[in-house]
């Protein structure tokens, strides 16, 4: 497969806490692969060393082998790397096409805004009837669809999605499984899932890391991390 994202080596830290320590992974091209583990493993500051919120200490990111980890976070998502932050991070008094529409600035191909604009009502036949309302009106499953649907129209190679689960109802969980599933193989997009809930993010992803205290402790295909006892025990409570 073709090599589309590479970590090697990567450090980071907060001011002096140290959040990576020596990570090194990879996304080839049509993977989803899954970033597990328990709250203050480092999982989210991996996506924020992709994107350029921080900059790593060590180490060397390569995106379709171009050294990115010294460019600003605008710069990247130029490079077509769009992220889905944690807690949806919408503009709650913006209407819902505001904010779908804000995921577009970098663009200026109006007819093809308009057309991913369709499609996207297609996959989220709900924001379509919700289009003037106030985004911060949504219910929380709604304002997921809206800041995954934000991502989406950044047309995106690569999508991060950042504890995209949080905080919602079993059914909803399940919606966001499916969207993440159909965007991987109807459109062949790369994606990387942070996620808690380490059940779902394995049966949906091809590959797994598992993180703890800042580094990788694990790794492999993510249908035999399932059955796999260390990941059973840190990962998922005892059980599957």
């Amino acid at each position: 497969m073709t090599r589309l994202l590479d970590l090697r080596s990567i450090s980071a830290a907060y001011d002096r806490v140290r959040a990576l320590q020596d990570v090194s992974l990879h996304v080839d091209k049509g993977e989803v692969i899954a970033l597990i583990g328990a709250n203050g493993a480092g999982k989210s500051t991996i996506l924020r060393a992709i994107t350029g919120l921080i900059r790593p200490v060590a180490g060397e990111i390569h995106l379709e082998s171009e050294r990115i980890d010294g460019l600003r976070p605008d710069q990247i998502v130029r490079r077509n790397v769009a992220m889905v932050p944690e807690g949806r991070r919408i503009y709650p008094l913006m209407t819902v096409k505001e904010n779908l529409l804000m995921g577009a600035y970098k663009r200026s191909d109006k007819a093809g805004i308009l057309q991913d604009l369709e499609r996207l009502f297609v996959r989220f036949p709900r924001l379509k009837e919700r289009l003037s309302q106030s985004a911060g009106s949504l219910s929380g499953g709604e304002q997921q669809m809206v800041a995954i649907g934000r991502a989406l129209m950044a047309r995106p190679t690569l999508l991060l999605l950042d504890e995209p689960s949080l905080g919602l109802a079993p059914q909803v969980v399940r919606e966001i499984a499916r969207t993440i599933r159909d965007l991987n193989r109807e459109e062949g997009m790369s994606i990387i899932l942070v996620e808690q809930n380490s059940r779902m993010a394995l049966k949906i992803s091809n590959r797994a890391y598992g993180l703890s205290t800042g580094k990788i402790v694990i790794s492999g295909i993510s249908r035999d991390l399932l059955s796999d006892d260390r990941i059973r025990e840190i990962y998922l409570g005892g059980a599957v």
